[in-house]
């Protein structure tokens, strides 16, 4: 657990094998990132990313059907499909299990015999890697347009709005709304439209543009949804009330020819409230593994199936919470404080500096995170390529969490929030690798 709680490199994007470039020649190191992240590095000292990344799963998928489909991000889709070992298809299922990180799987197999049966093959024993920061609103945008949260401008839990310079909640665009009007019947409109927050096309659009069938099948309240139509938009979403109902569902789409999605939330919901080493998460995680077990039984003959997931946990320690409105010295020049409680962005005060600020929290923190300026981070590479548009939603400052601790803001946020027993989002192998476990019906 120690290894698993170390911060790794910071992951990279593009289409060829993490350490090599898309010749097969081998990529040095850069290294400013060697001088701000080599004390905390994994004893691996591996480069993670590239086409064994997150966001090269769909347009490796789109090469897979016969429909390849560049990205920003990935220029060369068929590149992603060889380096993720994906074999060729008509139809394909991707299931995205939210919280389901490699390692909270791995050490937890003997609970899952479908899921244990995959990990036996050669093939699914090694994580992929998700994006940066580890966290739901940035990786379901990565996933979803195939490329970066530097591109998508969904790059945290909360971020800076600059037009209005407040924070909001990407999840369900929380403090993004409009007023409400004084008609109760007429709905609220978002202050900011998440299309055009999120204005890279998705792999969905692009593959439906092209004619090819793409279905997407998860809960009805997250059909048309702000973060749906962000970061999953051009699907035909089927809604199912029950797990099963959506198991089924995708397995009749997958009857035609095309792409279909399904997504699992429970792993990240019962591990935020009950510790995802808690038995209600074993519980829950049987229970996935059931649901996925029912969708290979009923999925046509010759379906290839992908089986990945947003983000890993991390159980938390409460002697290692550090709540920023008992540290004078931590709020001292802050204005906001987004992100999360394992990745958090600072928002510097009018007249503050970047490198003042991130002093001032090296210095009191230590070894038990990883501070960088928005202009190390964005020079590391954290949040990928990084558009003109994005740059200020971007704290000026990125704290990372190493080990099990966590920042909190109790002057903002519930008492629940900060005391939430496991969480994610920082640059641990716990946090940052995923599976992407491959099966073919």
């Amino acid at each position: 657990m120690d290894e698993l709680l170390r911060l790794v490199p910071t992951a990279t994007y593009g289409d060829a094998l993490p350490g090599r470039t898309a010749d097969g020649h081998g990529d040095a190191v850069d290294g400013h990132r060697e001088t701000h992240a080599n004390a905390h590095e994994s004893g691996s000292g591996s480069e993670r990313g590239g086409a064994l990344h997150l966001s090269a799963v769909l347009p490796a998928l789109s090469s897979a059907i016969g429909h390849p489909t560049p990205t920003a991000v990935h220029a060369d889709p068929k590149a992603c499909q060889r380096a993720l070992g994906l074999p060729d298809a008509s139809s394909a299922v991707v299931v995205l299990v939210d919280g389901l990180g490699y390692w909270n799987l791995a050490m937890r197999l003997g609970h899952a015999p479908y899921l244990r049966s995959l990990m036996n093959e050669p093939a699914n024993q090694r994580p992929i890697a998700t994006c940066a920061p580890s966290t739901t609103v940035a990786a379901m945008a990565s996933f979803g347009t195939g490329t970066c949260p530097g591109l998508t401008g969904m790059a945290g839990y909360t971020q800076l709005e600059p037009a209005s310079g407040k924070l909001i909640q990407l999840i369900q665009f929380k403090d993004a709304l409009a007023p409400k009007p004084a008609n109760p019947h007429v709905p609220v409109p978002p202050m900011i439209d998440p299309r055009d927050l999120q204005r890279e096309p998705t792999v969905f659009e692009l593959l439906a543009a092209q004619g090819v069938r793409v279905t997407s099948s998860g809960l009805p309240k997250f059909a048309g949804s702000p973060l749906t139509e962000a970061a999953l938009r051009g699907s035909d979403y089927r809604a199912g009330v029950t797990p099963r109902d959506r198991v089924l569902a995708a397995a009749r789409a997958a009857r035609e020819p095309g792409l279909t999605y399904l997504y699992i939330r429970d792993a990240d919901k019962v591990g935020h409230n009950h510790g995802w080493d808690s038995e209600n998460w074993v519980a829950t995680f049987e229970h996935i593994d059931a649901q996925l077990a029912l969708l290979r039984r009923n999925a046509p003959a010759g379906t290839l199936i992908v089986i990945v997931a947003d983000h890993g946990m991390v159980q938390t320690d409460p002697d290692r919470r550090v709540d920023i409105a008992d540290e004078p010295e931590l709020s001292r020049g802050v204005a906001l404080v987004g992100g999360e409680p394992r990745s958090l962005m600072l928002y510097a005060a009018d007249g503050e500096s970047a490198e003042t600020i991130a002093g001032r929290w090296r210095s009191r923190l230590g070894e038990s995170a990883l501070v960088r300026t928005r202009d190390e981070a964005i020079a590391d590479g954290l949040f990928g390529p990084v558009a003109d548009r994005v740059r200020p939603m971007i704290g000026d400052v990125i704290v990372q969490a190493a080990g099990a601790a966590t920042f909190v803001d109790s002057r903002t946020q519930s008492d629940k929030a900060t005391h939430l027993p496991s969480v994610h989002g920082s640059q641990t192998m716990l946090e940052m690798d995923i599976p992407c476990l491959i099966d073919v019906a």
